[in-house]
């Protein structure tokens, strides 16, 4: 049997990170957690993951920021990333939006609230 893949699961919501946590565990992976940017970044650098599940909207530094710097660091640039963001398309009051989620390099984008039965498929898809 292959080695269990990797997911570091980022999001600022410590009960939604627990729930995708489960689910995935539930599914085979081995699964780390991250409150914010900053604890990511260290994480990945410190143990690689084999796929990221990054929440936009977190204190420190957010999910656009961090997966800029992973993307453009030809050490992390293959890990693939799923960003997750609460913020609707029509909210023009905040400089988070659906169209740069898209913009960046992100390999998969969940609107929040996305189903742990999403976050778990785009993931399978990514590593497999």
């Amino acid at each position: 049997m292959s080695e269990k893949k990797r997911v570091l699961v980022v999001d600022d919501e410590p009960d939604f990170a627990s729930i995708v946590q489960a689910n995935l565990k539930k599914e085979g992976f081995e699964v780390e957690v991250a409150y914010d940017g900053l604890e990511c970044i260290e994480k990945v650098k410190a143990n690689p993951p084999d796929a990221i599940v990054l929440d936009v909207m977190m204190p420190e530094m957010d999910g656009y920021e961090v997966c800029k710097k992973l993307k453009s660091d030809k050490n992390y640039e293959n890990i693939p990333i799923i960003m997750l963001t609460a913020v609707a398309d029509h909210v023009g009051s905040t400089r988070y939006s659906h169209s740069d989620g898209m913009s960046m390099e992100a390999d998969d984008y969940l609107p929040k609230p996305a189903s742990s039965e999403d976050i778990t498929e785009s993931v399978k898809r990514l590593v497999s």
